[in-house]
């Protein structure tokens, strides 16, 4: 239907307010024929028609979406679970949900579309976790208000190999997390598009670790990115850097290899290096 019947209704509106302007100063507490009419007529006007004032299908239609694909019991559980900031398989979120592996994947596809979940491959593997910061907050804001507690997280790897272990020819486990972030939050790297890339301070920090970051920059492989960590479920640094990085560990015996395993030993200096340098407590 077309819209000018509202900006119509507006004009008569006007109109009659005009008109009753007049009556009011012309009456002077005299009955004026008709005045009744008019007022009754203007209070007609003046009632809210929604299907003509608003366009609800325009305005409303993206929240209508997004809090219908949270309001499905499901989905609900599958994003409160991954408020933790771990990302979990399709399948462990399934078990979360109670739903089978297909429908488990219907449901992951529909949070995608709505950006409420992302997708990180990982080998064989897809994983998933929120979207961003903001779909966090909108899910802990409504935590709050329906008073339910967030479910932590509890890793199943063996103690040894959660600390610190190889993940091919970089660091993995908690202290690699945990140095990821921190290198985050000295600003030593910056990320964009999926991709790390090393600052001017960080170029002088890692160069004073004895990380020779030309030689990784002219490596084949991806210079520096993310790695979602098996155990901890979040990234530590990986690629050509990350290889690094883990040599110079290595090469200052801040950390050792265990000989029958990939789990990764830090040493007395090693301890003191992560406080003083990183501000870490392993």
């Amino acid at each position: 239907m077309p819209r000018c019947g509202a900006r119509g209704q507006n004009g008569a509106l006007q109109k009659e307010r005009a008109a009753v302007r007049v009556v009011d100063v012309g009456c002077r507490g005299r009955a004026w024929p008709g005045f009744h009419a008019r007022m009754m007529a203007l209070a007609r006007l003046s009632r809210f028609d929604y299907r003509e004032s608003m366009d609800a299908e325009d305005n409303d239609a993206p929240i209508a979406g997004v809090a219908a694909a949270i309001a499905e019991p499901a989905r609900a559980r599958m994003l409160c679970r991954l408020l933790d900031g771990h990302a979990r398989t399709s399948t462990e979120l399934a078990a979360v949900a109670g739903v089978s592996a297909s429908t488990a994947s219907v449901h992951l596809a529909k949070l995608t579309v709505r950006r409420l979940v992302r997708v990180l491959p990982q080998g064989r593997h897809r994983y998933y976790s929120l979207h961003d910061a903001h779909v966090a907050a909108a899910l802990e804001a409504l935590t709050v208000v329906a008073g339910e507690p967030r479910a932590r997280f509890v890793p199943n790897t063996p103690e040894r190999l959660r600390v610190a272990r190889t993940c091919y020819d970089h660091m993995a486990g908690t202290l690699a997390v945990r140095l990821h972030d921190r290198l985050f939050a000295l600003c030593w790297l910056s990320r964009g598009d999926g991709v790390y890339d090393v600052t001017r301070a960080g170029a002088q920090g890692l160069l004073g670790l004895g990380v020779d970051i030309d030689m990784a920059r002219a490596s084949r492989r991806r210079f520096a990115c993310g790695c979602l960590d098996w155990s901890e479920r979040r990234p530590h640094l990986a690629g050509a850097l990350g290889a690094g990085v883990l040599r110079a560990l290595l090469d200052r015996k801040w950390i050792v290899r265990d000989l029958d395993s990939r789990a990764l030993e830090m040493t007395r200096a090693g301890h003191r290096a992560f406080r003083d340098r990183f501000g870490i407590e392993p």
